[in-house]
């Protein structure tokens, strides 16, 4: 469960164990969502003072992304700390940017946007598929952890004034 009754967490502290499903509405088309299993978050929320709440806890998942050097679809783990301040609209802290504003008046405190944007956050934007990943070959296209290149090697244009002084010397 990601939601939760702010007079019952005004009362005493609650455990969060629940999961971000990939079909829940608060997902937009284009982020990078989990894989099937969704995000899953653990950690415990309580009551701060007057119209604040803390949440301290983790979350983890899995995303699928591009290798950055191959374009293979690769899976990549995705795991973060959360500490999180919720406070009130008008509330004193609630107009710095660390922490999260609730509207005045709501009964229900939803973890869920909050978790969807660390998510988002904390996905990688570049993956890899393999640490040596030798990528794909600039000039054909060929893949070179699967297949050998016949290309040459690119050169640089601004050496070939070097390259041929080399030459004519031998």
């Amino acid at each position: 469960m990601l939601y939760f009754d702010i007079r019952s967490l005004e009362a005493g502290a609650a455990s969060v164990d629940g999961t971000l499903v990939i079909t829940d509405p608060v997902w937009q088309d284009d982020d990078s969502r989990p894989v099937e299993t969704g995000v899953h978050v653990v950690g415990r929320l309580s009551s701060a003072g007057a119209g604040r709440f803390y949440f301290s806890g983790r979350f983890e998942g899995a995303a699928v992304a591009e290798c950055r050097r191959c374009l293979r679809e690769v899976t990549v783990s995705v795991s973060e700390e959360m500490h999180l301040l919720f406070a009130e609209s008008g509330v004193d802290a609630a107009d710095e940017d660390d922490v999260v504003p609730i509207p005045r008046g709501a009964r229900e405190l939803d973890l869920r946007p909050v978790v969807r944007e660390e998510w988002l956050l904390a996905v990688p934007a570049f993956a890899l598929c393999r640490e040596d990943c030798q990528g794909l070959c600039p000039e054909c296209g060929a893949d070179r952890n699967t297949e050998a290149c016949t290309c040459p090697p690119p050169s640089d244009p601004r050496w070939d004034s070097l390259r041929e002084m080399r030459e004519s010397e031998s």
